[in-house]
């Protein structure tokens, strides 16, 4: 299968990642609301829920690539939980140790977290070198 445009997989990447949010979101609010869970891991069920579709959305749509590749897998893994620390540290950073507003805090991290997930998910993740 021939690697789609740049521009393709940008465009292809976003499309995943906000139904992968969707379904983040919705798992989360059905595990907090149907399941009682506590926050934190409402939000854990949330995610992991979410982080198949966009391992498989990324994998067969954005950057074409077989899915049932384990080590591909595991470094997208990798790059997901990495996305995930990443949000979190620069929470922190932002608004809890330099005082941001909230609002501009979580400005950076949705411009930051998806271009360093993008970068590191095509060119570490799932390999493609052009």
């Amino acid at each position: 299968m021939t690697e789609r445009p740049l521009v393709h997989q940008v465009s292809l990447f976003a499309v995943v990642g906000a139904a992968a949010t969707l379904i983040h979101v919705a798992a989360a609010l059905t595990a907090r609301e149907a399941a009682g869970l506590a926050p934190l891991q409402a939000n854990l069920a949330g995610y992991l829920c979410a982080v198949g579709a966009s391992y498989f959305g990324n994998a067969w749509l954005t950057f074409r690539r077989p899915v049932m590749h384990g080590p591909q897998f595991v470094r997208f893994l990798v790059v997901s939980l990495a996305g995930l620390a990443l949000t979190q540290a620069l929470t922190w950073l932002l608004v809890q140790r330099l005082g941001w507003p909230f609002w501009a805090g979580l400005a950076v991290v949705a411009v930051a977290t998806p271009a360093l997930s993008f970068i590191l998910q095509r060119t570490w993740a799932f390999g493609l070198r052009s």
